[in-house]
């Protein structure tokens, strides 16, 4: 070995084969493939990488199942509820159809309807349930919704005009205990005032379709019903709630409602979908900060294993390091030397965990149902989540930054065995040699 060395040194001071290629980096990439003397520091050498592989390969499919989650979520929300909505303050628009035409002119809004919302109480027998009821055009709704896809029973087109129809969703239904074709009381808080009091406004409906969203709020609560009854049962006249859009770009819904709200009344508010569904949204973000930050002390800890790799290599290198100072190289060049070992075991083990990663959430939905299948369990019971298969979103950009991050802790990694072996002094080092 230590011949090898004096070679590799002397060549490096022959100009012009090698001399694009420094002298440490012969020694360090030689000290990183060699067979050691000490096999137990090959052994932590591989598994540093594997380790740090591990943490890379995990952190990169938790935030794709974690981005494939959030698109989920965010696609079955906006499945049912516009992407921007532009209401009246007191809940009554009243010129409503020029503030459709002002809306339906921006760039970015692709459609644009008109609708009433308003809560009431749905009634079947003996059973009870509070419902968000919402007037829709139905003609106009397919542009701004999906709920047209969403239906178990019936058409969305059923709602017509005058014949109050009624749409549910499948768990309210169920929780009724309501059929296709029957009749419910849908019960309105506007009433008019009778000598025995406020009397609620009761109307029957008649129910001519179930949607599903797969989303808690929608299913559970939501009753569609046309425009015109609507504005009937809540004593609306010609007014309505507010103005529903659909936008090409859903990212740019804050954009968007800035830019219209600085061009309406100011009686009128925007509100796009971010910011109706803000805590949700905030809360999924703070989940995957943390997750990203638990996941990267697995990253750290391969990068400890790292530290003691380079100081058992230096402890066991002290006579190398000794005949290389004493041929004149200098205590920088020592500290590349084991800096180039050290980044070699991170780059390996960040390219293989990236890789892996990439290769991984790519194909979870191949992967997960055979895991399922050989052990002959479940992950997502479709009875118990509403989503039974893990989804999976890989940003790259997501990606390039996980492989810097586990790079550059690599890279800080080595900057103290590093330093120590270039400390060694050429004559305690020789002594017992």
């Amino acid at each position: 070995m230590r011949a090898g060395l004096w070679q590799t040194v002397a060549r490096s001071k022959q100009p012009p084969a090698l001399a694009l290629q420094p002298y440490e980096l012969f020694i360090g990439l030689r000290y990183t493939r060699a067979k050691r003397r000490n096999h137990f520091i090959s052994f932590i050498s591989l598994i540093s990488m594997l380790g740090m592989g591990l943490g890379v390969l995990a952190l990169i499919v938790v935030l794709s199942v974690m981005n494939g989650f959030q698109k989920e979520i965010r696609e079955r929300m906006l499945g049912a509820s516009p992407h921007l909505e532009v209401v009246a303050d007191g809940g009554r628009m009243y010129d409503w159809q020029a503030v459709l035409e002002q809306t339906a002119r921006h760039p970015q809004v692709v459609a644009a309807a008109p609708y009433v919302s308003g809560q009431g109480m749905l009634s079947l027998g003996q059973s009870v349930q509070g419902v968000m009821v919402r007037g829709i055009d139905p003609a106009r709704e397919t542009s701004i919704t999906d709920l047209s896809d969403k239906m178990k029973v019936g058409e969305l087109s059923a709602l017509n005009s005058g014949e109050f129809g009624i749409l549910l969703g499948s768990d309210l239904a169920r929780a009724l205990g309501v059929r296709m074709g029957e009749k419910v009381m849908l019960i309105a808080p506007q009433g008019s005032i009778t000598p025995a009091g406020m009397m609620p406004r009761l109307k029957q409906f008649r129910v001519v379709g179930i949607f599903e969203i797969g989303m808690s709020p929608y299913d559970n609560s939501l009753a569609l019903i046309n425009l015109s009854d609507a504005q009937k049962l809540f004593q609306l006249g010609d007014a309505v709630t507010g103005i529903s859009t659909r936008l090409k770009e859903i990212d740019r819904a804050p954009q968007v409602a800035a830019e219209l709200q600085s061009q309406l009344p100011p009686d009128l508010y925007a509100n796009d979908w971010t910011h109706q569904n803000s805590n949700y949204f905030k809360a999924v973000q703070m989940e995957k900060k943390m997750m990203f930050i638990i996941l990267s002390l697995i990253v750290a800890v391969a990068a400890f294993n790292i530290v003691s790799t380079l100081v058992m290599a230096v402890t066991d290198k002290q006579a190398d390091i000794a005949i290389l100072r004493t041929l004149g190289a200098s205590p920088s060049s020592i500290m590349k030397i084991f800096i180039v070992q050290g980044v070699v075991i991170g780059l390996i083990g960040t390219l293989t965990g990236c890789i892996g990663g990439i290769a991984l959430a790519l194909n979870l939905d191949v992967v997960v149902p055979f895991i399922e299948h050989l052990f002959g369990v479940q992950f997502l019971a479709k009875d118990v989540y509403y989503i039974s298969e893990l989804p999976s979103d890989l940003h790259y950009s997501e990606v390039a930054l996980i492989a810097v991050m586990s790079f550059t802790i690599s890279l800080l990694a080595t900057l103290y065995p590093s330093w120590r072996a270039s400390k060694t002094q050429p004559a305690e080092a020789l002594r017992y040699e």
